[in-house]
């Protein structure tokens, strides 16, 4: 098998694109994906993985290159990479030592149970996703200077240098993207007093150059001020200009008190191997825990692939997961979240005991459990390893694509609609059909809880995987199925990214899978075992480093998206 792995590598690696100093030896390698010796970043953007690898060049860690290539996402990938949104980062040290830094938003201090409700109690459409009062507190900024106090190398204003250049110089966009700021461009007008640098006279094309000057000026006050440069000053000012210009609620105030924390990672073993991913306020790392354990008993190796069994079994998993979701996870500050149960074998065989190999549980007869001992889609993600051993998983985002379209006057970035995470209204879905409760309802300064799952896995103390994915609700059932493509079916990590994928999540009651995920055998088999499928575009978009034998490193960015590998 690991014969195998190697051929298939090397033949991809002679397809991707070297870049060569005057002796000839290669500087960096980037592609879909490659195989490098020593650093090695996956984003999804050309620009932000160059960047990322060039601090590493520069001497830095992992960590730094982290740093630089969120502030670059920020500046390529408006999509989803953001200063004005929030985020979760997984770190593993050469040691072994892991550490999560939440920098999740919060909502602010004016916020109250049922702002999002009109007189009559129901939920007023639109209000938490498209408007100014959708936005939380943005945790980014304050989240990357301090993960980069704790293990960065290279002072931090070398480390965001690059995307100061990158903002002010321009670059050229993809198809892709030009195709999302033209669909946005009516909206970008409607929400915006200004034309904000997304918006041209004319339609966008392949290869138009976006230059950011405004953004470029916070990014300075940012490298020249520090945290002060963000959650102070002039841009606090801009930001709260912002706010009371459209009746949002984000103070001066809430951006001076607004702190990102360390929490202590989830473990837990699979089949020997040991994944290591987010706690709470992510609902992300339970449910990826929950999925592994529940399908641990289960032959899926034996049934195959995206077999009609091994489809069954997770759909099973995934109900009772998404069911436990929306009783019991919520802000770890505000509610006590019974993780320990939640993750316990005994109580998740006990969750399973209902399944049936031969039909479909329908939804509504699956109630979220009774943990012992408790007492009441855009998105984008990163993997970065260096050549000391240290290794980044971080998943960030402003909520829908573009958030809430509303970019900050004269301060050039775009604003979350993170309140759209926390509950509205008991039972009633968010925008990714998400349904929660009082754990998760809106409080102020509490954490939105959030379906984000940075992870790795590690075997015999050895760090193998790292990965995760945009998608919303999607992201832990992704992360989940690239790791057993990787661990049960055998597949390397080309494959196991690229391998078509189908999300299942209580509520609604059905699987939807991209197209040729299911073949049509096994479709027609789980139509007769009582499931309804739809067929729907992409789901996720991995970016993961696998760490073959022998110490190379292999980088996967997945075809869904403009992801690109690069490393050295």
């Amino acid at each position: 098998m690991n014969k195998l792995i190697g051929l298939f590598f090397s033949l991809i690696i002679l397809l991707a694109c070297s870049v060569h100093s005057a002796n000839e030896k290669p500087v960096f390698t980037e592609g879909p994906i490659i195989i490098v010796d020593s650093g090695l970043v996956v984003s999804a953007h050309l620009q932000s993985s160059r960047i990322g690898v060039r601090i590493l060049q520069k001497g830095g860690n992992a960590i730094d290159a982290a740093v630089a290539t969120e502030f670059a996402l920020a500046v390529c990938y408006p999509e989803a990479g953001n200063i004005g949104g929030g985020g979760f980062m997984l770190i593993r040290t050469p040691e072994g030592k892991t550490d999560v830094i939440d920098y999740r938003e919060k909502a602010p201090a004016k916020a109250s149970r049922n702002m999002y409700l009109d007189g009559s109690g129901n939920v007023s459409q639109g209000l938490s996703t498209g408007t100014h009062l959708s936005s939380a507190v943005p945790g980014t900024v304050d989240g990357m200077i301090n993960v980069h106090s704790k293990y960065g190398r290279l002072p931090f204003s070398e480390v965001i240098q690059p995307a100061i250049d990158l903002a002010e110089k321009g670059f050229p966009v993809s198809e892709r993207q030009a195709e999302d700021f033209n669909s946005n461009r009516k909206t970008f007008i409607e929400r915006n007093s200004f034309r904000p640098a997304f918006v041209k006279d004319s339609t966008w094309k392949k290869g138009d150059i976006l230059i950011q000057r405004d953004l470029a000026e916070t990014l300075k006050r940012i490298r020249d001020y520090g945290r002060d440069g963000f959650y102070s000053g002039k841009t606090a000012r801009l930001i709260a200009k912002e706010m009371k210009r459209g009746n949002g609620i984000v103070t001066e105030q809430d951006l001076k008190e607004y702190k990102s924390v360390s929490r202590i990672p989830l473990n837990a073993d699979y089949r020997g191997y040991r994944i290591i991913t987010v706690p709470p306020p992510s609902s992300g790392g339970i449910i990826l825990i929950q999925l592994l354990k529940m399908t641990d008993p289960y032959k899926l190796k034996e049934w195959g692939f995206n077999s009609p069994e091994t489809v069954h079994l997770i759909a099973e998993a995934e109900k009772r997961a998404f069911a436990d979701r929306s009783e019991y996870l919520g802000d770890p500050e505000f509610v006590n979240i019974p993780v320990d149960q939640l993750i316990n074998k005994k109580y998740l065989l006990n969750r399973m005991s209902t399944y049936n190999e031969k039909e479909a549980t329908p939804s509504e007869n699956i109630k979220p459990g009774s943990p012992e001992g408790y007492i009441s889609e855009e998105t984008t993600h990163y993997s970065v390893i260096d050549k000391y051993g240290n290794a980044v998983s971080a998943t960030t985002t402003l909520n829908n694509t573009f958030g809430n379209s509303v970019v900050v006057d004269s301060a050039g970035f775009l604003l979350n609609n993170q309140m759209d995470d926390f509950s509205v209204k008991p039972g009633f879905p968010n925008m990714y059909g998400l349904v929660g409760g009082e754990a998760n309802s809106v409080q102020p300064r509490k954490r939105m809880l959030s379906s984000m799952s940075p992870s790795m896995v590690e075997k015999d103390g050895k760090l193998l995987l790292v990965l995760g994915s945009p998608g919303g609700s999607t992201i832990p059932t992704t992360v989940f199925q690239v790791i057993i493509n990787v661990l049960d079916f055998g597949m390397n990590i080309g494959q196991a990214v690229n391998a078509g994928r189908f999300h299942h999540q209580w509520l609604p009651d059905l699987i939807s899978y991209e197209k040729n995920a299911i073949d049509s055998v096994a479709l027609k088999k789980l139509k007769s075992m009582g499931y309804i499928l739809q067929e729907r575009s992409s789901i996720g978009s991995v970016n993961a480093i696998m760490i073959l034998p022998g110490g190379k490193k292999a980088g996967a960015a997945d075809k869904r998206g403009n992801n690109s590998s690069c490393g050295y």
